[in-house]
Parts: C-alpha cells; structure tokens; sequence
C-alpha cells in the first residue's frame, strides 16, 4: 500500500477516474452513432499535431489539440458540403496527420524522448496541469450533455426530423465533433494513440451486452471504465509492465465473462 503515498500514482488514480467518465460518455456517443471510424481517423490524424509540435518547440498537447479539431471539422465540411463520401474523407485526414507527423519527427533535431508515452500510453507521467485540463473538460461536457440531452439525441438519430423541429442539427453536431476530438487529445497521454480506441468502444461493447438504452449505457459504460482502469493500473506495478495494456486487456476480459454470463442466463 506504499504506492498510495507516491504522487505520481495518485496523479493516475484521479487521472483513469477523471477520464474514465468522460470517454465512457463520449464513447457512447460514439458507438451509438456508428463514428468510430471517424474517431480512429481523428486519432490517427493528431500524430501530424505531435509532429509539428515536436518540431516547433511547442506543446506537443496543444498542437495535437489544434489538428484534432480542425481534422475533425474537415472531415464534416468535405462530407456535408463537398459531397464527399465519410469513409473517403476521414481516410484522406488519417493519412495526412499519419505522413505531417511523420515528415516533422524525423525533421526534428534530436531525440523525441515522449514520442512512445504518446504512441502506447504512460499513466505514470500525468501531471497536475493534466489533471485540471482533464476536469474542467469533463465538467464543461457533462453540463451541456445533459442539459442538452433531448436535442442531442434527436440530432444524433433522426437529423431530418430534428431540423424540421428547428433544432440546430449542424452546431450540435458540431460542437460533440470537437468534444469528440478533444477527447481524444486528452487522453492520448492517459492510454496512447495505439490503443485508445478500447477505452472509447470496449467499456460501450459491454454494456451493450446488457442494455440498449442510452442512459443506463452511459451509467454501466463509467462503471466499467473506472473499475477496469484502476484493475489494469494496480497489475501494471504488480508486474511491472505498461498500464496500458493491461487496462485493455482487462476490458477484453470483463467483455468475455459479460458474453459468457448472458448467454448462460438466456439457456437458464
């Protein structure tokens, strides 16, 4: 229980609890309107962001935040009003923060020596600047899911049919776009690029097995996400190998004995 005593375990714990909530909100979002494609583009497309913020001397964070969100709104633009195909547009944003962060590490004098941290994730380096930027944009998001739950969810699921109700289709789908991207930037340093897409789909997949409601979703989705964090991170020191995988791995696990449990109670 020596560990509880080191602040830079204590900076994980709040760190995997913080962002456990919002990714299980936002991953919802994400599964429900089939956007996880987008997402991994998204992802993908904030290495040119690290690329160039590496290569300019600046926040690697902030830079990464920037092409998010602006990968994030072209793809938008190119789908609604260049009346190109999504899958076609989130490729091209993929491919294009894929080779620009390619293109500017190598260009960078020098060693990058957070480059991996970035790639397959380090709970342990998550500091208190980390910790605020993550609480004031899950605080910030939970107040306007919720108060905007109803034309969220009619925007997300029947656009027509919102739009002749007046809602603003395009500013809220908008707005949960760059929320969408956002997140991603913030929890590139919690999991890494590579595998951020479990902690934004698994803890979803799960509590699918057992509901299909939005709310309850979102409900089981956070407790999930917490409980396999804090497990995954707690095996990590006991063996001493990277939280990352074994947060993932645990998912994976909860996911299985989920199914398991379901079918042997519909044979029952």
């Amino acid at each position: 229980m020596e560990i509880f005593q080191y602040t830079f375990f204590q900076n994980a714990l709040m760190g995997v609890f913080i962002v456990s909530i919002i990714s299980a909100m936002i991953g919802t979002y994400i599964i429900t309107r089939r956007l996880m494609f987008i997402t991994g583009g998204v992802t993908h497309a904030c290495f040119g962001g690290l690329g160039i913020g590496y290569y300019l001397g600046v926040s690697p964070i902030l830079m990464a935040g920037v092409f998010a969100v602006v990968s994030s709104l072209g793809v938008e633009w190119l789908t609604n009003k260049q009346q190109v195909r999504e899958d076609s547009a989130i490729s091209v944003m993929w491919a294009l923060g894929m080779a620009v962060g390619t293109l500017f590490i190598f260009l960078t004098p020098g060693y990058v020596p957070e480059l991996n941290s970035f790639l397959f994730g380090n709970i342990l380096t998550i500091t208190q600047s980390d910790l605020l930027a993550f609480a004031i944009f899950t605080a910030i998001f939970v107040v306007f899911f919720f108060s905007c739950y109803r034309v969220i969810v009619s925007c997300a699921f029947d656009k027509d049919f919102a739009r002749t109700m007046g809602q603003p289709v395009t500013l809220v789908n908008t707005i949960m776009t760059v929320a969408i991207a956002i997140c991603v930037v913030l929890t590139i340093r919690l999991i890494g690029i590579m595998l951020l897409m479990s902690l934004l789909s698994m803890p979803q997949m799960i509590a699918e097995v057992f509901t299909n409601r939005l709310k309850p979703m979102i409900a089981i989705s956070v407790v999930v996400s917490i409980v396999c964090s804090v497990a995954g991170l707690f095996v990590s020191y006991i063996l001493g190998v990277p939280a990352s995988a074994t947060i993932v791995l645990a998912l994976v696990v909860v996911y299985v004995v989920a199914r398991v449990v379901k079918k042997c109670n519909k044979k029952g």
